[in-house]
């Protein structure tokens, strides 16, 4: 399962850039909608696309990897073999 860890990015960013992000800021200036922002924010889970991920990462300065987490839905195989 892929995660979007939108929430804690923006938390990360408001701390070292001394202030407050809001949702309607980075909707302004990402192009993605507040509802859209909404949604990645209360579900970690949403299928946010490249586009979008590609416009939250240039206006958070963030990496990619920063923006999303990858955890396995079943065993890997090396756990299947033991």
């Amino acid at each position: 399962m892929i995660y979007v860890e939108l929430k804690q990015v923006i938390f990360k960013k408001q701390v070292e850039w001394g202030r407050t992000i809001t949702v309607t800021e980075i909707a302004d200036a990402s192009g993605i909608s507040r509802m859209t922002l909404h949604r990645m924010l209360k579900d970690h889970t949403y299928n946010a696309s490249t586009d979008h991920l590609n416009k939250l990462c240039a206006y958070l300065e963030c990496d990619l990897c920063e923006l999303l987490r990858w955890e396995p839905d079943t065993p890997t195989r090396c756990e299947n073999a033991a």
